[in-house]
């Protein structure tokens, strides 16, 4: 089945999810780079802020946008939570728009060599633009600054992770894992790390692979396990983790949640594994849910917890290593 086919699938599917997170407001931006203009969409709280305040950086997967992230055009998506989030928490939400690829299909540049029909864009370059637009604004704090993404948008969020200037504070990735034939160096600083992953993902597998549907065509990543090993060991963490199976809500979800931690310091660097047994290539969520045709596709979602507020929950006390 061809990649564009799958995406149109995808997103015709997802309409059924229930209803959207409302809070922040958002309004959309541009940013002229060397590969031509690139948008954005920004939440801010409806309440004043002064001062510089926390930015999380969201990034869509590979077919998405901003858009449908924040769950407009059509559809709602588990990550629209960081609305509400920003709301509350009087936070920024940036939202980047990925390039279109050989495919057709909006996407990012990641580390994986292999995935030829990313784009060939500096999406390291267009985020750290967006970044500093803010900082300079004296809107958003350079020592935390976030990311979270699905799939593709994870697996960008690595990249990110490895790259970005002003440095990221932590990143969380769904759904998605490192490259296997990476074109990314070596970490450079420590950067706390969360992982959330089903062990019956379809597109992205659990133990490493080859990434997609049916031909596997979107290059290869290593096993969610290693990537959190390679976090742990540039983060200078321990070996031994704390882990907690989480409470289980719903008889119906036949999937169970179990969180691995490494480091005992909220405010220095961890590594979270939130390993989702029988899940597949989904967020978990508490109140956003894929319907049954969607989930045929991608695999179960959990019910356990929701995505972004476990993300912000690890985010809020991290400050990006000087």
């Amino acid at each position: 089945m061809k990649a564009r086919f799958v995406g149109a699938l995808l997103m015709a599917a997802a309409a059924c999810l229930a209803g959207a997170a409302n809070g922040a407001t958002v309004e959309p931006g541009r940013i002229d780079t060397a590969d031509g203009p690139r948008s954005y969409l920004l939440a801010r709280p409806e309440a004043a802020i002064t001062g510089p305040r926390p930015l999380v950086i969201l990034l869509h997967g590979h077919g998405g946008s901003a858009a449908l992230t924040l769950g407009r055009g059509g559809r709602v998506s588990p990550l629209a939570s960081w609305l509400a989030i920003a709301d509350r928490e009087r936070i920024l939400v940036a939202a980047p728009d990925g390039a279109v690829g050989a495919d057709r299909q909006r996407g990012w540049h990641d580390c994986r060599r292999d995935a030829r029909n990313n784009p060939a864009t500096d999406d390291v370059g267009f985020i750290a633009a967006l970044v500093r637009r803010l900082v300079d604004q004296g809107a958003a704090d350079p020592s935390r600054i976030y990311a979270m993404g699905m799939s593709n948008g994870g697996m960008m969020t690595f990249r990110l992770a490895l790259e970005l200037d002003p440095p990221l504070a932590a990143f969380a990735a769904a759904s998605s894992s490192m490259a296997a034939d990476s074109l990314c160096g070596p970490a450079r600083r420590p950067v706390s790390a969360l992982l959330i992953a089903g062990t019956d993902d379809p597109l992205v597998p659990f133990n490493g692979g080859g990434v997609g549907f049916g031909p596997k065509d979107r290059g290869a990543v290593v096993g969610i396990e290693a990537a959190a090993d390679f976090w742990r060991r540039a983060d200078g963490i321990g070996d031994l983790p704390i882990v907690t199976a989480l409470p289980h809500r719903e008889a119906s979800d036949p999937t169970r949640v179990t969180v691995e931690l490494w480091g005992d310091n909220r405010q220095g660097p961890q590594v979270e594994l939130v390993r989702i047994d029988g899940g597949g290539h989904v967020e978990p969520s508490l109140n956003q849910h894929y319907g049954p045709f969607y989930g045929r596709m991608v695999g179960r979602q959990n019910r356990d917890l929701e995505a972004a507020e476990e993300a912000w929950r690890f985010f809020r006390d991290k400050r990006a290593a000087p």
